[in-house]
This record gives C-alpha cells, structure tokens and sequence, in this order.
C-alpha cells in the first residue's frame, strides 16, 4: 500500500478515537439502556393523543434517569395529596392534633338544667368517626353524654348548635363536578366534621325476589330522609342520588336474593348541623332533655361569639397529625386532605380558606426550589380539575421531604406496591412489590403515580408520571405506570 495512504488512514482512524472518546462504563450504558427502555415504553401508540409528564432522578448522584415535559402544568387528580400532606407535616409538624369542644352557653342549675345552648365547636378535626373508635361511630358523642351526666345535667333548654366558622370558604371544593356530590369521595367540608360527612347506608335483599329490600342507617339519625326503591333481584345493582341542597336520599335498584350487606356512604348536606343533630339524638336516648332542636350557627344570626360566657363541658382530642396523613395518603381519603388544607391557611395565615392554605403550602415550598409557575391549588384533595403541578415539582418535593424531620411520616404514609392503601393490587409477583411507595391520582382521564422506589443496586429514586387526556382504559394507563415502577425497581449500575 502506498505509504501516503496508510499514513492518511492511520490518521483518520486516531482522529476517530478521539472524537469518540473514552469507552463507556458500566453505568454509563445502564443510564442510556434505561432512558431507552423508558422512553420506549412512554412512546405506546395507545397514548398517542395523551400527553405525559414523567420525571425520574437518582437521589443519590442527582443524575435524571429520564425527562419528559417535566416542566409543563398537568392535572395531578390525588397527587395533589403530596403537596397537602407536606405541608401540614412541615408547617403544623406531625404531633399536631385537632381539638374539638363541648361548649356551654348558659349557667347550669343546682338542678342540672343548663339553661342555655350547647355549642359544638369545630376546628377541622376529621377524627368524629369510627375510624378511630373500632367502628363505633357515635363513640365520642357517647362520651360527651357520659360528660354530661357525670356533672348531673339533666335537661337543656336550649339548643344544640354545631359551629364550623373556624373555615371561612365554602362546602365544595372549586371546580368539583355537581354530579359527584353524593358520592362519599366529594363529601362536603365544614370545620365541624362528622362520620366523614356521610351516612352509612346498609342494604340487604328482602325474603323473596320481587320484595322490597331492608336497609338501616348508621348512624341511625332522623336527619336524612331515605326513599327505598330497591327491590330484590337475581343480581346487585343499585343507585343513589341526595336532591340537591337537601338530605332526601333517593335508592334505587336491585340487590341479588343471595348476597350478604351492601355498605355504600352517602354525603349529607350541611355537615355541622348533621353533627349537632346526632348529637341531640344521643343525648335523648341517654334520657337527656333537650327542648330545643339542633341547628348550624349560621342558621342563627347575631349569635354571640362562641367565645362570650361559655364554659367546657367536654372536648375530643384527635390522633396525632402523623396518623391523619396516613390515612389521606393510604386510601387517598379526599375531605380528610380539604380539612388540612384549611387549617394550614387558618394556622398559618389567619384564614381556613383554601386560598390561605395555598398561600402557606407555596411559602413552605420554596425551600425545595418549587415555584409558583410549577404548582397551583384549587383544592386539597386532586378533585378538581383546575388543580396544576408539574413532575418536575413533585420530585423537587419528594426529595425535600425526605430530608425533613417529618420525612420518615410522610414516607410511611405513602401507599406500598401490592400490599396496601390504593397500590394493594398492583405490581404483584414483580421486584416494584413492597419496594415501590407512591402516591395514585384518578380523575376522569388523568391518571398520575409518584413516589418513591429503590433499585437492585439500593439507590433511592423519585419519580413522577402524569398523564392527561388519555382515551384507553384507566387499567392501561395503570399497566405502563407499573412496568416503568418495575423496570427502575429492577436496575442495577454494574
């Protein structure tokens, strides 16, 4: 060979080295297979008139795994319990706890008749349920009658007054569907809260096919008027709707001859007048008189501040904030997220408004670099849909948390692959099960999971996958969410 030419070739060859540089290692070529696979997966022809938002960052090195719009605006339906359950961990702390007040307004005679009115004041507890109680629902109630009548008082000859004014908005959410209202998961808010807002209503087919099916209440109050048109039948279906601005509840439907109790959970109208009602029906069944009904306080105007001559007869106090996040987070519980939203905004900004809880979230924000283009709350829970976060924000948050005091709280509240909270059923028989925590989001076709997962390798990375305006079944939204969670659960560097 001419020796021009070899000399030119030799030259062309080093000057290719160069210019590719060294050979890459091993972690080097995981991340590019990873991004590969990732953005193969993001890239399902299913979702091609759906946008996605996906961020994936080692917390370890920094280094992003992948990125996709992960700046743009999304709706985040539940993931917005992130945001909520951050800020009351970071700005009220994870031992705060609600306290609400049995209130005399009135003197207490030598004959124990308290002439005057008993006010229920309410600060955003969720905690008058069963939930706390073994499933006994009126168990607080039971206790503040036990209160009562270990001070002797036998009558009131006044009334039963439920005071909510600690929040200052309104009892639905901004931008909630009206056709969503009856349904527990859009129970309405109130400082003063009862039982979730709700009626347990317990369904059980008649003795024939064709009869009317029985039902009872829990608890079991006067103030909801059921209309049972539910008859028995060879298969389940049933259907509910509360009229609007009232607690006419209307049943309709079939229950199977053969089946066991049909729960379901039914919002009531005006939460704190509910509360004070079934209040006064404990209190009758405990041989309590009460001449007067129960009312809400704003049915009443120019009613003194419940501050001005009242006395403690009782008071509930709730569980520890760490355990109310739990709960908000496990089984993405939407009015107990609006409660906290509002009492941050109270406690820190003076209003138990959602506007005010905003306020106090962004300002808690801040030092995890979150800014006010990348988040916005309409509400507390993800139900409406003029809710917007970025993924980019969400791994800012996640990061942030687990650096906090209240980090190990949050972390644990968050719902754990195929094994409880609204991940119980998913990712089984896969690496992501019992490694994978994350927080789910569903509204209609918005789909979103972020949290947390931990690689072969022991690296911890967050992640953060939105999906809006999908047209396939939620379920394959849920299958590509959990093969990405499964893909970063399996990666190793070496």
């Amino acid at each position: 060979m001419n020796p021009k030419i070899l000399a030119l070739l030799c030259l062309l060859l080093c000057t290719a080295a160069v210019l590719a540089g060294p050979p890459l290692d091993d972690s080097q070529e995981a991340l590019i297979k990873i991004r590969n696979d990732l953005e193969y997966i993001f890239s399902d022809p299913s979702f091609s008139a759906a946008h996605w938002g996906v961020a994936v960052q080692s917390t370890l090195t920094g280094e992003y795994f992948y990125l996709r719009n992960e700046n743009k605006a999304f709706m985040p339906a539940s993931n917005m319990k992130l945001f909520t359950t951050a800020a009351g961990l970071l700005g009220l702390g994870p031992d705060f706890r609600y306290v609400t007040r049995l209130l005399a307004h009135g003197l207490i005679s030598a004959e124990g008749v308290l002439e005057g009115d008993l006010i229920i004041r309410g600060c955003g507890d969720p905690s008058l349920s069963g939930r706390w109680e073994n499933g006994k629902i009126t168990a607080v109630f039971e206790r503040w009658a036990d209160s009562l009548q270990a001070r002797k008082i036998t009558a009131i000859t006044g009334k039963v007054i439920g005071d909510g004014r600690y929040f200052s908005d309104g009892r639905i959410g901004a931008g909630w569907a009206w056709d969503d209202l009856t349904d527990y998961y859009s129970a309405q808010i109130s400082a003063l809260t009862f039982n979730d807002n709700c009626v347990d209503l317990i369904f059980m087919p008649g003795d024939s096919l064709g009869a009317a099916a029985r039902y009872r209440l829990e608890p079991n109050t006067a103030y909801v008027q059921i209309v049972n048109r539910v008859t028995t039948g060879s298969r389940s279906k049933l259907g509910f709707w509360r009229d609007p601005g009232s607690n006419k509840i209307i049943c309709e439907g079939t229950i199977s001859q053969g089946s066991k109790e049909r729960r379901d959970w039914i919002t009531v109208e005006n939460p704190a007048k509910y509360t004070a009602t079934v209040l006064r029906e404990i209190l009758l069944s405990r041989g309590i008189r009460v001449y007067e009904e129960a009312f809400e306080i704003d049915e009443l105007p120019g009613y003194l501040p419940v501050e001005y001559k009242t006395v403690q007869l009782a008071s509930h106090t709730s569980p520890p904030l760490s355990e109310i996040v739990h709960k908000i987070n496990k089984d993405s519980n939407n009015l107990f997220a609006e409660l906290l939203l509002r009492t941050v905004g109270r406690e820190l900004e003076g209003s138990g408004s959602a506007e005010a809880g905003e306020k106090a979230a962004k300002q808690l924000f801040e030092p995890a670099g979150i800014t006010p283009q990348q988040f916005y709350a309409a509400d507390g829970s993800g139900l409406s849909r003029q809710n917007l976060v970025s993924p980019m924000s969400i791994i800012l948050l996640l990061r942030h948390m687990r650096e906090q005091p209240a980090g190990q709280a949050y972390y644990d509240s968050l719902p754990v692959a195929g094994v409880d909270g609204t991940l119980k059923g998913r990712m089984r028989g896969t690496a992501a099960k019992g490694n994978v925590r994350a927080k789910t989001g569903l509204i209609g076709r918005v789909r979103a999971l972020s949290g947390y997962v931990t690689t072969r390798d022991n690296e911890l990375l967050v992640f953060s996958m939105i999906v809006n305006n999908y047209n396939v079944p939620t379920g394959t939204a849920n299958h590509l969410q959990d093969l990405v969670c499964e893909r970063l659960a399996n990666f190793t560097r070496k």
